[in-house]
This record gives structure tokens, C-alpha cells and sequence, in this order.
């Protein structure tokens, strides 16, 4: 039911609802399947879309996203220098 990526640049954002998804019951009922669903979707914070929707703006790779979501936790805003920074770690 959770295959694919919505966009490339949300990884992060997917995977985690893909593993909240996976962590539930598993169920042969369509009620409960729907339910598990919009329950894994709705995990998703504020905070972890307004990261990569960052990274769509600057134009970053889903590795570079992934790169910056790692270090720089806690920053809701990639800072305006991090296309140097990923140029210093090689990617």
C-alpha cells in the first residue's frame, strides 16, 4: 500500500511513514488498512515537511537532503550556505 516516493527530495518524510506503517498490526481488513494508512501519513511532523520542503527550494538531491537532515537537526530552514557545505563533504 506504501510504495514509491511521492517526490524524491521527501525521503526522509516517506520513509518514516513507511516504517510507522510497517510497525502497525498487520490486518486483512480494508477498515483497518485505511486506518493504518492516515495513521502513519498523519505521524509525519510539521517540522520534518518544512525541512525538505527547504530542500526542494535550494534544489538539493534526496542524498544531499538526507545529508542535511542529518546535520542540521533541529533547524526548520537549511541555512543559505549549505550548497557549499555540501560541495565540502563531497556531495
Amino acid at each position: 500500500m506504501l510504495q514509491g516516493t511521492p517526490r524524491k527530495h521527501g525521503i526522509s518524510c516517506w520513509g518514516h511513514a513507511k516504517r510507522v506503517y510497517r510497525q502497525m498490526p498487520p490486518s486483512s481488513r480494508e477498515e483497518d488498512l485505511a486506518k493504518n494508512l492516515v495513521d502513519a501519513l498523519e505521524s509525519v511532523t510539521v517540522e520534518q515537511m518544512q525541512k525538505f520542503r527547504d530542500t526542494y527550494k535550494k534544489g538539493l538531491t534526496g542524498k544531499q537532503a538526507v545529508w542535511a537532515g542529518k546535520n542540521y537537526r533541529g533547524h526548520r530552514v537549511l541555512p543559505y550556505f549549505i550548497l557549499a557545505e555540501l560541495e565540502k563533504a563531497g556531495l
